[in-house]
């Protein structure tokens, strides 16, 4: 084999299995006197601990300013020399479990990533600081972006962001944990959210929050089932999200799926509510998006549950108007619910279902 060193300022590995043998002769063969910028592995087979260890060890000991990793190990290998890594600007670290009720890996009390930027979680368990909150971004004091993916709390009730510089935030969560999170954050201009609404949210200094995106849904616990008895916390959830739109008190742009308005359109004469929010909004847009099978078979059992009539023949017109109203995703009635307090505010149906 030649000795022929290669450049490579950004390293991106991606592969169902990738042998040690391939990653340690890539590694050997790069030319060390060029800093590594870039770091991307994306392993979607079991990767042994120590070819990760290997890996990740070569890209920190290098200086490496942005590094992503999607890998499935043993939840409690996870190499920490990533949490102390001063030169890191972005980081995405996506962990899964071998086994599927593993619990979800122990992310670190505290971080030292005092150059970090951008930093994207997913599968990670947040620890409590000596109390029932967790505080894991409390040292990040260049944070901008934050994702938080599929995290659950391990020995904490309340999720504690805060942060001086942090603009965006993002959420996405498909777990069965009910939590709180607190947002301290007096410079976040955008929030996003995709997935199950279990976690209460609640923030102060948030007047600077202006962009909202929320794409919510309820889930069957079994599939093969699908009902209110199977769903996943119904009602809470679209209890929930509308208490998000009160907390939010200041956005001027709203962005909604048509399924959001489905959730929260399972609230009992939710069109009768006087909204105490949203009266700054001038943007409202609204996504129809195609709802899965399961979620149009719980949005058809709360209604006909909340239905006062009982007849067969007045239940079977009442069966064929959901299905009418299912086709076209977006319940009568709830953007003029959201628009109370703001009429004049644009108002744009996006169709997605395409």
């Amino acid at each position: 084999m030649p000795n022929t060193q290669f450049e490579l300022p950004t390293l991106v590995l991606q592969e169902q299995n990738f042998s040690s043998d391939f990653v340690f002769w890539l590694l050997t063969l790069r030319d060390d006197s060029v800093a590594l910028h870039g770091l991307d592995v994306k392993h979607l087979g079991f990767i042994r601990y120590y070819i990760l260890e290997r890996v990740v060890n070569y890209a920190v000991s290098h200086n490496v300013q942005r590094l992503g990793l999607t890998v499935i190990c043993d939840n409690e290998h996870v190499p920490q020399c990533i949490f102390s890594c001063q030169t890191l600007t972005s980081l995405k670290l996506t962990v899964h479990t071998k086994s599927y009720f593993s619990e979800n890996t122990l992310f670190p009390k505290s971080l030292n990533l005092p150059a970090l930027t951008s930093l994207h979680i997913g599968h990670f368990a947040f620890r409590a600081n000596g109390n029932d909150r967790a505080e894991p971004f409390s040292s990040l004091n260049r944070l901008n972006s934050l994702i938080i993916q599929n995290c659950t709390l391990s020995d904490a009730h309340i999720l504690y962001i805060s942060s001086a510089t942090l603009t965006n935030l993002t959420v996405h969560n498909h777990t069965r944990d009910l939590y709180s999170i607190e947002l301290s954050s007096p410079n976040l201009s955008s929030f996003s959210f995709t997935g199950v609404p279990l976690q209460q949210l609640s923030g102060s200094n948030l007047s600077s929050l202006e962009q909202v995106n929320i794409d919510a849904e309820i889930r069957s616990v079994d599939e093969a089932n699908v009902d209110l008895e199977t769903s996943l916390n119904y009602p809470t959830c679209p209890l929930i999200l509308l208490s998000w739109l009160v907390e939010l008190t200041n956005i001027k742009s709203l962005t909604v799926s048509a399924r959001t308005l489905q959730v929260l359109f399972l609230i009992p004469h939710l069109l009768e509510l006087k909204l105490t929010s949203l009266s700054s909004l001038k943007s409202l847009k609204v996504k129809q998006v195609p709802l899965s099978p399961s979620f149009i078979s719980i949005l058809r059992t709360a209604k006909l549950r909340r239905a006062t009539t009982k007849t067969r023949k007045a239940i079977a017109k009442l069966k064929r108007a959901i299905k009418e109203e299912m086709s076209t995703s977006i319940p009568d009635g709830v953007v003029d619910f959201l628009l109370q307090n703001s009429p004049s505010a644009k108002v744009d149906i996006i169709d997605c279902t395409r």
